[in-house]
């Protein structure tokens, strides 16, 4: 880049290949445990559940957040998880994985390593994913919330209330009231399914552990 000069990316670029990263972010203690496949599936996962369950002693419970990804709820990782009672899937809520503090390990790791680097192959970029997450353990940070969850469900309803529909949500919420019932939005549902989840404000700290949704990454 010239000095001066934004940077600038070009509309186009070649896929080389991609790599998936399933991590599992401790809350208690930021430490993250980590495993790099080919592919996203019900196996890899499986896989990844086994990877954590020889690391957490054996003493714990393992209490799981994921997203709501088709390949967490698999009959095969239904079978797994009936045969390892001390894990607890729990999942987020739609359109709210952001509330899942693994994201914010993920977004870490796009924009200190990935968003600017330069990899010549897939290997070379599972490398330097794995030196990552070793470097990041090496001195493990986890995050705290600088709001409580009431003030956001609290902001959340404020926004509803002076947020106008608009297009095609407009009219999907004329005919929800034709039919007799209204449609609800994205953050009604996130605030009424928060009654609908297991709490993990019970949990002991030493038994949280944040599991990922695997996040795909790529290089051109």
């Amino acid at each position: 880049m010239m000095p001066g000069m934004p940077e600038k990316r070009t509309h186009d670029y070649v896929r080389h290949g991609t790599t998936s990263l399933f991590a599992a972010f401790n809350t208690a203690d930021g430490t993250v445990i980590s495993s790099i496949h080919r592919r996203h599936r019900a196996i890899e996962f499986r896989k990844f559940l086994a990877k954590i369950d020889a690391a957490v002693p054996e003493h714990l419970d393992v209490h799981l957040v994921c997203d709501n990804y088709s390949t967490h709820k698999s009959p095969s990782i239904v079978t797994w998880m009936e045969k390892h009672p001390r894990f607890h899937l729990h999942f987020t809520p739609t359109y709210s994985s952001w509330i899942n503090q693994v994201e914010r390990f993920f977004a870490y790791i796009t924009a200190d390593l990935l968003q600017r680097s330069d990899h010549r192959s897939v290997r070379a970029l599972e490398n330097d994913i794995r030196s990552w997450v070793k470097g990041w353990n090496e001195n493990p940070k986890p995050f705290v919330w600088t709001k409580p969850a009431e003030q956001i469900l609290e902001s959340l309803k404020r926004l509803l209330q002076r947020t106008p529909a608009r297009d095609t949500g407009e009219r999907s919420l004329a005919r929800s009231h034709r039919h007799g019932q209204r449609r609800r939005s994205p953050a009604e549902e996130f605030v009424d399914d928060r009654s609908h989840r297991t709490p993990l404000r019970n949990c002991p700290h030493d038994e949280r552990l944040a599991a990922a949704r695997v996040s795909r990454y790529e290089h051109a």
